[in-house]
């Protein structure tokens, strides 16, 4: 098994124990906790494995870079590395790519909560990788917590 697969099968609680993410499993089917996420072709697995690398650098307002980040820089620089070049700013993110549903989420398209004012990367099983809040890190979170399954807006998919 590769290094990165590896990696997000621990940050998804399935094999063995990473990062310390492997709570928060409400409203998820245990079909969908035992089935390993699979990695997405070509820019999609390098976004899903830039932001698995990412996971505990610190929160900064107006970060871009491993020494902190706030959300829409976490996106831009992880697009950034993996070959595709985005604005730093969550609505300019949201004019991008094309819609997605929260039921059709796949590993690296991003998704927008909160009016436009939060965003992350989706990993698979419904988790994403964001950088909440000052003096937090960037984590990773279920889709399907209250906080974001109540302040969800919307998904794009950049190809």
């Amino acid at each position: 098994m590769n290094s990165w697969r590896a990696h997000v099968l621990r940050a998804l609680g399935v094999g063995a124990i990473g990062l310390g993410v492997v709570g928060c499993v409400s409203g998820v089917s245990s079909a969908e906790r035992e089935r390993p996420v699979e990695p997405a072709p070509g820019l999609r697995s390098r976004v899903v494995a830039v932001a698995l690398k990412n996971v505990g650098a610190p929160y900064a307002r107006g970060g871009t870079s491993p020494a902190g980040f706030d959300c829409s820089g976490l996106v831009m620089y992880v697009y950034a590395r993996a070959g595709r070049a985005l604005p730093h700013n969550a609505v300019k993110q949201y004019e991008l790519g094309s819609p997605v549903a929260r039921d059709d989420l796949e590993p690296g398209d991003i998704v927008f909560f909160d009016h436009l004012r939060h965003s992350g990367i989706y990993i698979g099983g419904g988790k994403f990788v964001h950088a909440s809040k000052p003096g937090d890190v960037v984590k990773i979170s279920n889709i399907r917590e209250e906080w974001f399954r109540r302040r969800w807006v919307g998904a794009r998919r950049l190809h």
